[in-house]
Protein backbone atom coordinates (compact mmCIF):
# COMPACT_ATOMS: atom_id res chain seq x y z
CA UNK A 1 0.00 0.00 0.00
CA UNK A 2 2.73 2.20 0.89
CA UNK A 3 4.52 1.37 -2.75
CA UNK A 4 1.39 2.25 -4.14
CA UNK A 5 0.72 5.18 -2.01
CA UNK A 6 4.57 6.76 -3.28
CA UNK A 7 3.73 5.91 -6.83
CA UNK A 8 0.33 8.10 -7.23
CA UNK A 9 1.88 10.87 -5.62
CA UNK A 10 4.91 10.65 -8.08
CA UNK A 11 2.45 10.52 -11.00
CA UNK A 12 0.67 13.53 -9.66
CA UNK A 13 1.98 16.06 -12.46
CA UNK A 14 1.78 13.72 -14.95
CA UNK A 15 -1.92 12.50 -14.07
CA UNK A 16 -3.36 16.12 -13.75
CA UNK A 17 -1.38 17.05 -17.44
CA UNK A 18 -3.93 14.38 -18.56
CA UNK A 19 -6.85 16.70 -17.59
CA UNK A 20 -5.83 19.22 -20.51
CA UNK A 21 -5.83 17.93 -23.57
CA UNK A 22 -4.73 20.92 -25.10
CA UNK A 23 -1.50 21.52 -23.15
CA UNK A 24 -3.46 23.82 -21.24
CA UNK A 25 -4.80 26.60 -23.78
CA UNK A 26 -8.25 27.12 -25.12
CA UNK A 27 -9.43 25.29 -28.33
CA UNK A 28 -10.14 28.37 -30.62
CA UNK A 29 -11.76 26.48 -33.88
CA UNK A 30 -14.37 23.89 -33.67
CA UNK A 31 -12.06 21.41 -35.19
CA UNK A 32 -9.78 21.55 -31.97
CA UNK A 33 -12.55 21.71 -30.11
CA UNK A 34 -13.90 18.60 -31.04
CA UNK A 35 -10.57 16.86 -31.00
CA UNK A 36 -10.11 18.25 -27.25
CA UNK A 37 -14.07 16.87 -26.53
CA UNK A 38 -12.53 13.31 -28.08
CA UNK A 39 -9.08 13.53 -26.14
CA UNK A 40 -10.50 14.14 -22.59
CA UNK A 41 -12.20 11.15 -21.32
CA UNK A 42 -9.80 9.18 -23.24
CA UNK A 43 -6.32 10.72 -21.64
CA UNK A 44 -7.92 11.27 -18.50
CA UNK A 45 -7.28 7.71 -16.74
CA UNK A 46 -9.89 7.85 -14.38
CA UNK A 47 -12.79 9.08 -16.87
CA UNK A 48 -11.32 6.27 -18.99
CA UNK A 49 -11.52 3.46 -16.38
CA UNK A 50 -14.97 4.86 -15.29
CA UNK A 51 -16.79 4.57 -18.92
CA UNK A 52 -15.38 1.20 -19.18
CA UNK A 53 -16.35 0.08 -16.23
CA UNK A 54 -19.92 1.31 -16.67
CA UNK A 55 -20.06 -0.41 -20.56
CA UNK A 56 -18.77 -3.48 -19.19
CA UNK A 57 -21.48 -3.98 -15.94
CA UNK A 58 -24.24 -2.42 -18.25
CA UNK A 59 -23.89 -6.00 -20.81
CA UNK A 60 -25.84 -7.55 -17.82
CA UNK A 61 -28.44 -5.29 -17.35
CA UNK A 62 -31.56 -5.66 -19.88
CA UNK A 63 -31.81 -2.56 -22.13
CA UNK A 64 -28.34 -1.53 -20.44
CA UNK A 65 -27.78 0.93 -23.43
CA UNK A 66 -30.19 3.30 -21.55
CA UNK A 67 -27.63 3.68 -18.97
CA UNK A 68 -24.98 5.10 -21.49
CA UNK A 69 -27.37 7.36 -22.44
CA UNK A 70 -28.03 7.99 -19.00
CA UNK A 71 -24.12 8.90 -18.13
CA UNK A 72 -23.39 10.89 -21.36
CA UNK A 73 -26.43 13.19 -20.52
CA UNK A 74 -25.27 13.62 -16.74
CA UNK A 75 -22.28 14.16 -18.30
CA UNK A 76 -23.69 17.38 -20.40
CA UNK A 77 -25.42 18.72 -17.25
CA UNK A 78 -21.84 18.39 -15.12
CA UNK A 79 -20.01 20.78 -18.17
CA UNK A 80 -23.19 23.15 -18.44
CA UNK A 81 -23.20 23.46 -14.53
CA UNK A 82 -19.34 24.13 -14.50
CA UNK A 83 -19.88 26.58 -17.46
CA UNK A 84 -23.09 28.67 -16.26
CA UNK A 85 -20.28 28.75 -12.87
CA UNK A 86 -22.22 26.73 -10.26
CA UNK A 87 -19.23 25.24 -7.91
CA UNK A 88 -19.14 21.60 -7.43
CA UNK A 89 -17.04 20.94 -4.36
CA UNK A 90 -14.76 18.02 -3.73
CA UNK A 91 -16.15 17.44 -7.57
CA UNK A 92 -12.59 15.30 -8.39
CA UNK A 93 -13.08 13.45 -4.98
CA UNK A 94 -16.09 12.75 -6.05
CA UNK A 95 -14.82 11.04 -9.56
CA UNK A 96 -12.54 9.09 -7.86
CA UNK A 97 -14.70 6.94 -5.18
CA UNK A 98 -17.22 7.12 -8.66
CA UNK A 99 -14.57 5.13 -10.03
CA UNK A 100 -14.27 2.84 -6.92
CA UNK A 101 -17.77 2.11 -6.73
CA UNK A 102 -18.34 0.75 -10.22
CA UNK A 103 -15.20 -1.12 -9.85
CA UNK A 104 -16.65 -3.01 -6.79
CA UNK A 105 -20.17 -3.06 -8.54
CA UNK A 106 -18.46 -5.30 -11.72
CA UNK A 107 -16.74 -7.33 -9.60
CA UNK A 108 -19.41 -8.11 -6.73
CA UNK A 109 -21.51 -8.48 -10.20
CA UNK A 110 -24.77 -7.36 -8.08
CA UNK A 111 -27.91 -6.92 -9.85
CA UNK A 112 -29.51 -3.50 -9.72
CA UNK A 113 -32.77 -2.49 -11.72
CA UNK A 114 -32.45 -0.19 -14.62
CA UNK A 115 -34.00 3.28 -13.26
CA UNK A 116 -31.37 3.02 -10.37
CA UNK A 117 -28.48 2.16 -12.45
CA UNK A 118 -28.92 5.17 -14.91
CA UNK A 119 -29.87 7.02 -11.80
CA UNK A 120 -26.50 6.87 -10.59
CA UNK A 121 -24.90 7.09 -13.57
CA UNK A 122 -26.09 10.16 -14.49
CA UNK A 123 -25.32 11.54 -11.03
CA UNK A 124 -21.71 10.46 -11.44
CA UNK A 125 -21.95 11.67 -15.02
CA UNK A 126 -22.49 15.42 -13.69
CA UNK A 127 -19.20 14.83 -11.38
CA UNK A 128 -17.08 13.56 -14.52
CA UNK A 129 -18.85 16.64 -17.08
CA UNK A 130 -17.46 18.88 -14.17
CA UNK A 131 -14.35 17.87 -14.59
CA UNK A 132 -14.43 17.90 -18.20
CA UNK A 133 -16.24 21.77 -18.60
CA UNK A 134 -12.67 23.02 -16.98
CA UNK A 135 -10.65 22.42 -20.34
CA UNK A 136 -13.16 24.43 -22.50
CA UNK A 137 -14.38 27.22 -19.67
CA UNK A 138 -13.84 30.40 -21.53
CA UNK A 139 -14.28 29.09 -25.17
CA UNK A 140 -16.34 30.84 -27.84
CA UNK A 141 -19.35 29.02 -28.87
CA UNK A 142 -18.20 26.82 -31.90
CA UNK A 143 -15.18 25.06 -30.11
CA UNK A 144 -17.29 24.45 -26.74
CA UNK A 145 -19.94 23.01 -28.64
CA UNK A 146 -17.51 20.65 -30.51
CA UNK A 147 -16.21 19.48 -27.57
CA UNK A 148 -19.46 19.16 -25.89
CA UNK A 149 -19.97 16.68 -28.84
CA UNK A 150 -16.87 15.19 -28.70
CA UNK A 151 -17.13 14.24 -24.87
CA UNK A 152 -20.60 12.64 -25.39
CA UNK A 153 -19.18 10.88 -28.44
CA UNK A 154 -16.06 8.90 -26.97
CA UNK A 155 -17.96 8.41 -24.01
CA UNK A 156 -21.38 6.61 -26.52
CA UNK A 157 -18.17 5.00 -28.28
CA UNK A 158 -15.90 3.90 -25.58
CA UNK A 159 -19.20 1.98 -23.57
CA UNK A 160 -20.38 0.95 -26.55
CA UNK A 161 -17.53 -1.20 -27.43
CA UNK A 162 -17.47 -2.25 -23.70
CA UNK A 163 -20.89 -3.32 -23.34
CA UNK A 164 -20.90 -5.03 -26.92
CA UNK A 165 -17.47 -6.78 -25.94
CA UNK A 166 -19.10 -8.00 -22.54
CA UNK A 167 -22.14 -8.86 -23.49
CA UNK A 168 -20.37 -11.26 -26.40
CA UNK A 169 -18.74 -13.12 -23.64
CA UNK A 170 -22.02 -13.59 -21.51
CA UNK A 171 -23.65 -14.98 -24.46
CA UNK A 172 -20.60 -17.33 -25.71
CA UNK A 173 -18.17 -17.93 -22.72
CA UNK A 174 -20.08 -17.08 -19.39
CA UNK A 175 -16.94 -18.01 -17.28
CA UNK A 176 -14.94 -15.95 -19.07
CA UNK A 177 -17.18 -13.48 -18.32
CA UNK A 178 -16.71 -13.27 -14.64
CA UNK A 179 -13.37 -13.46 -15.05
CA UNK A 180 -13.50 -10.70 -17.22
CA UNK A 181 -15.88 -8.74 -14.85
CA UNK A 182 -13.73 -9.44 -11.67
CA UNK A 183 -10.38 -8.55 -13.58
CA UNK A 184 -11.83 -4.99 -15.36
CA UNK A 185 -13.57 -4.22 -12.31
CA UNK A 186 -10.27 -5.13 -10.12
CA UNK A 187 -8.43 -2.72 -12.29
CA UNK A 188 -11.09 0.10 -12.44
CA UNK A 189 -11.19 -0.15 -8.72
CA UNK A 190 -7.24 0.19 -7.87
CA UNK A 191 -7.62 3.35 -10.43
CA UNK A 192 -9.85 5.04 -8.44
CA UNK A 193 -8.11 4.24 -5.52
CA UNK A 194 -4.54 5.84 -6.97
CA UNK A 195 -6.86 8.70 -8.00
CA UNK A 196 -8.37 9.14 -4.45
CA UNK A 197 -4.66 9.13 -2.96
CA UNK A 198 -4.01 11.82 -5.01
CA UNK A 199 -6.80 14.39 -4.74
CA UNK A 200 -6.46 13.64 -1.42
CA UNK A 201 -2.90 14.52 -1.17
CA UNK A 202 -3.17 17.39 -3.50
Amino acid sequence: MRALTAAALAALPGLAWAHHFMGGGLPRTFTQGLLSGLGHPVIGLDHAAFIVAAGFFLASVEGGMWGVLALIVGALLGATLHLAGFALPGAEVGIALSVILIGGLLMARRRIGLPWLAGGLALAGVLHGYAYAESIFGAEAAPLAAYLIGFSLVQLGIAAAAFLVHRRLIATREAWAKLASCGVGAAVGTIGAVFLVINIAA
